[in-house]
């Protein structure tokens, strides 16, 4: 969780940089029980439940009633 308890200006920061090193080419994994934060930032999430991936979204279909949906059901 790369912006867990800092504050805004930061983690302004540490997402402009994250931005630009994946402007370079360079994949980037990102662990985060943030929704709007991965909502903002990812190209593509993958949810997990109980260790094992419950979904597989990309572009428009990562939006929070999709992330929450495949983290709440088996």
């Amino acid at each position: 969780e790369p912006t867990r308890g800092i504050d805004v200006g930061a983690k302004a920061e540490i997402y402009s940089i994250l931005r630009g090193i994946a402007g370079e080419g360079m994949a980037i994994v990102m662990i985060s029980s943030e929704i709007p934060e991965l909502i903002m930032n990812a190209e593509r999430v993958l949810v997990l439940r109980d260790g094992r991936v419950s979904g597989d979204l990309t572009g428009q279909a990562i939006n929070e009633t999709a992330i929450l949906a495949r983290a709440m059901t088996s």
